[in-house]
């Protein structure tokens, strides 16, 4: 990003050569973001972030929908996920269906089945939850949205840097992540299907591009972001040494990162319980991402986090976006609950501070 500023900050389609080198950079940059996803780089929006992306495609998505449709949404999702849908929905005067999910914090499957019928058109679902970590059944959610000919949308933001993301497999219509939840620059990526990126009308600008994917790319872009969101994808792909292409080699790297991950989840769970007056929302085995919500006795989860912050380890509090997940929990009111994360490059000494200071403070509670 660095260099991009330095040698070539440009606009794009210029006769000159800073110019002509942004293009290439931006190229670049999409080609390796379709080698993350496993996608034609044709099917690759670039953009300011998820939720930017979402409410864009929602625009366009109202002239797809109209009265007596209905689109399905969950409630273990970000709001990011949910707000673009109900708004298209609104819009167009189609009803809106809700999916529960279970004791156990997964996505509740025949929630679904009650929530889906011919009348679906939009089916719209997270991989993993942000808030309590849960890992969805996607293949489960698609075949259903399949049967009644539903568009899917599958939000990856937090499932990216803790999974291997297959759009190929997973058979999504739509997906979108963000590349700083895998280690880039703020900025944000939707993957859709070329035929209908080609379709779909977008709100944009008349002497902008009417081809796909830059059709979708309102306004001016921001290119340094864009640089270094190929440069991450690459920091990914030489994680641990290997053979092949980059995707390939990004699928070595996201499976040694995921086999780390899964030690460092055993290890904490496995402390976490022997420590008193702790409540874990979410999976406490490993079907889930190294992500978990605690409620710490009766502490409000923002002093928790502040105890925390005090001994250096810094946790997120509240609801982190995902509303209905802790309006579900019946969290909301009470200030959410406090998240703690890991990821590949964190250790099992670190999980062992973070357990060591959990106790501490439940012990003067």
């Amino acid at each position: 990003m660095t260099s991009y500023y330095e040698t070539s900050n440009a606009n794009r389609g210029g006769a000159f050569a800073t110019s002509a080198e942004t293009d290439e950079i931006v190229e670049r940059s999409r080609a390796a973001v379709a080698d993350f996803l496993n996608c034609d780089a044709g099917e690759v929006v670039l953009g300011a972030n998820m939720t930017t992306l979402a409410f864009g495609l929602s625009r366009s998505l109202v002239r797809e929908l109209k009265p007596g449709d209905e689109v399905v949404v969950t409630r273990l999702d970000h709001d990011a996920n949910i707000a673009p849908w109900l708004a298209a929905a609104e819009d167009a005067g189609a009803t809106v269906r809700w999916v529960d999910f279970d004791d156990e914090f997964r996505l509740d499957l025949a929630s679904l089945d009650n929530a889906m019928s011919e009348r679906t058109k939009v089916v719209a679902f997270t991989l993993a939850s942000n808030a309590l970590g849960t890992i969805t059944d996607a293949r489960a959610i698609v075949e259903r949205a399949r049967r009644v000919g539903a568009l899917v949308i599958a939000d990856a933001v937090h499932f990216a840097p803790h999974r291997l993301i297959d759009v190929t497999e997973l058979d999504v219509d739509v997906l979108f992540c963000s590349p700083y939840k895998f280690f880039g620059p703020h900025a944000g990526v939707m993957y859709a299907r070329r035929e209908l990126l080609d379709s779909w009308h977008p709100y944009k600008v008349r002497p902008s591009d009417d081809i796909s994917p830059w059709r979708w790319e309102t306004g001016t872009a921001n290119h340094e972001g864009i640089a270094g969101v190929g440069a991450c994808v690459d920091y990914i792909a030489n994680l641990v040494p290997g053979q092949g292409d980059r995707r390939a080699q990004i699928v070595n790297s996201m499976e040694v990162a995921h086999e780390h991950q899964q030690r460092l989840t055993t290890h904490f769970l496995k402390g976490l319980s022997g420590i008193e007056g702790i409540a874990l929302y979410g999976p406490d085995d490993n079907e889930r991402t190294s992500t978990f919500a605690l409620r710490l006795r009766d502490q409000h989860p923002e002093d928790s986090a502040t105890r925390l912050a005090e001994r250096g380890i810094f946790v997120w509090s509240g609801n982190y976006y995902a509303l209905a997940v802790m309006e579900a929990l019946d969290l909301e009111d009470s200030g959410g609950a406090m998240r703690i994360g890991f990821c590949h490059y964190n250790t099992i000494e670190e999980v062992d501070c973070v357990l060591g200071a959990l106790e501490t403070i439940s012990r003067v509670l």
